[in-house]
């Protein structure tokens, strides 16, 4: 039976909410989350998803534009992965500063300064890592690298990304023309391609397939890929074919260096292809500067969720405590922090931060960079016991960064807060704040 197509609507966009999409209310009272175009526009929606109370969709025309409307670099894939490409910069600035106020206001919280939202200007080619997916284009009957459809389970087949360091597309380009000569009939083994790269244009791959028994790469491959796009490692894995996500079941080849080394503010740092690393170094170097001015020298550190240790490292060379679960971090964080001969003055923490409490007190500064949900509530009471005198928390979601700072102003003041630009031509932001203790 085949599904009866959504209608679309005609509606004038009135902002833009926490998500990324413009709001538009409708006729019916019905509030519609369109992609895909700006508040002010009169624009046609292709209805994508559809309730009583509320529906979902994607700009097909804009009837009315607005005057701070650009054109997308990437016409075809932008809404997939950079939905405020249609924007100028001055604009997306605009928004990303509302979205933080907008985050703070949902939890009664006035921050104590105008919010400004730090940017290098640097809009296009500053990701070191892009995953892609694949696709079959049976009209040509080849091979297409892809990423997914905003929405929906379809793909659109791309030629890279303007969001990636251009050796990335180079690298991705050059696997796929190398799989085109190899695969037809079981292109659907596929899953994803994952390329990462350091400041010095070094590339890393890891290809993910759904079956372990899947044709390895030769020599000639890998020396293909050396030469046209400067990769010094590749790994393929098999990843389980129930999850949908690129988890690593097993390692079936493995070629070359399969982990890279970056700078920041000085200090090289080792990680992963599949690890934890920043996104946008300039920009992270900013908040590391930024971070780095309120760490008394003499006072102990503790870095809770602190990745291969790249805020501890660089804003402190005193005592430092380091917490972090996933392994493969650990392993990085500890060669780094041999390579800086500082094994004597950092302890290295293989746990969650909930379940090293004990490690946070009244005597070190405190350091937070927790995922998407937040700090666990245990953290939170943790820190409300002891009452460290600082608290210096980088969010990447301020939604839940102002729902945690509500359970700790009673005893700590709002010093300093700024935004950071981490994904130009994305939704998504980044907020420093830093607390001291007033009580």
């Amino acid at each position: 039976m085949t599904r009866k197509a959504l209608p679309k609507v005609t509606v004038t966009l009135d902002k833009i909410v926490g998500g990324g999409q413009a709001l538009a209310t409708e006729d019916s009272g019905r509030k519609l989350f369109a992609w895909g175009g700006l508040p002010g526009e009169t624009v046609e929606v292709q209805l994508t998803k559809k309730k009583s109370h509320m529906a979902e969709g994607i700009v097909t025309h804009v009837l009315q534009s607005s005057p701070n409307r650009v054109s997308p670099k990437d016409e075809v894939s932008y809404l997939s992965t950079s939905p405020w490409q249609i924007m100028n910069l001055e604009t997306e600035q605009h928004y990303k500063a509302a979205l933080i106020e907008e985050a703070f206001e949902l939890h009664d919280i006035i921050l104590p300064n105008p919010i400004e939202v730090y940017t290098d200007n640097n809009l296009y080619g500053y990701r070191n890592k892009i995953e892609f997916s694949w696709w079959w284009d049976k009209e040509k009957g080849r091979l297409e690298l892809a990423f997914f459809k905003r929405g929906s389970h379809s793909k659109v087949p791309v030629e890279g990304t303007s969001l990636a360091q251009p050796v990335i597309n180079i690298a991705a380009k050059t696997l796929r023309d190398i799989l085109r000569q190899k695969i037809d009939l079981y292109t659907s083994n596929l899953k994803t391609l994952l390329v990462r790269c350091d400041r010095q244009g070094r590339v890393v791959m890891q290809l993910y397939v759904k079956e372990p028994d899947f044709a390895q790469l030769t020599e000639s491959d890998f020396e293909h890929l050396k030469k046209q796009a400067n990769v010094i490692g590749f790994e393929l894995i098999f990843s389980e074919p129930k999850s949908p996500a690129s988890v690593i079941t097993k390692k079936l080849q493995s070629w070359g260096k399969t982990n890279l080394t970056d700078t920041a503010l000085g200090i090289d740092f080792n990680y992963a292809t599949e690890g934890f690393f920043q996104i946008n170094l300039p920009v992270y170097e900013a908040v590391l500067k930024e971070i780095k001015k309120w760490i008394d020298p003499n006072t102990p550190v503790v870095d809770l969720y602190s990745g291969v240790g790249t805020i501890g490292l660089t804003a402190t060379k005193s005592c430092l405590t380091m917490v972090e679960p996933n392994k493969q971090a650990v392993i990085e964080m500890k060669n780094n922090t041999v390579k800086l001969g500082r094994e004597k003055s950092v302890k290295i923490i293989s746990s969650t931060s909930e379940k090293s409490l004990d490690y946070i007190n009244g005597k070190s500064i405190i350091i937070v960079d927790p995922p998407r949900i937040g700090l666990h509530e245990n953290v939170i009471k943790k820190i409300m016991t002891e009452k460290p005198k600082k608290l210096i928390y980088l969010s990447c979601n301020p939604v839940t960064q102002a729902r945690d700072l509500t359970k700790l102003l009673d005893s700590y003041k709002i010093s300093f807060h700024e935004g950071y630009n981490f994904f130009p031509r994305t939704p998504h932001i980044e907020h420093l704040a830093i607390l001291e203790l007033i009580r």
